[in-house]
């Protein structure tokens, strides 16, 4: 099964190099025991261009669809046989990044 694992913050470029540095050895670590797919960290908010396809014609709006205090700064996508794995690589990611996670199964 694979998982999203959302990293959630308040701020963008709020990581320090302490969490970098255990981020990346936390993501060697999940590649060499087999459970990585791809993570990546995203650009601020503000940078996001809403696309709305449904009318006759496109519809592209900048910024974030919502506005709120927290985001989706980055994520992980996990292979686990199950979500007890995967729940504890979220916490083990949370710890390492030192922000909270949302943990959701692909369908």
């Amino acid at each position: 099964m694979q998982f999203f694992v959302s990293v959630i913050d308040d701020r963008t470029g709020s990581a320090t190099a302490d969490e970098m540095a255990a981020i990346d050895a936390f993501n060697a670590r999940v590649i060499a025991d087999g459970n990585w797919v791809f993570a990546g960290g995203l650009a601020a908010p503000g940078a996001a261009t809403v696309v709305d396809g449904r009318g006759a014609e496109a519809l592209f709006t900048d910024g974030p669809f919502v506005e709120t205090k927290e985001y989706l700064a980055g994520f992980w996508i996990f292979e686990a046989p199950d979500q007890e794995t995967a729940l504890r690589l979220a916490a083990e990611g949370s710890k390492h990044c030192n922000r909270r996670v949302e943990v959701r199964a692909f369908l």
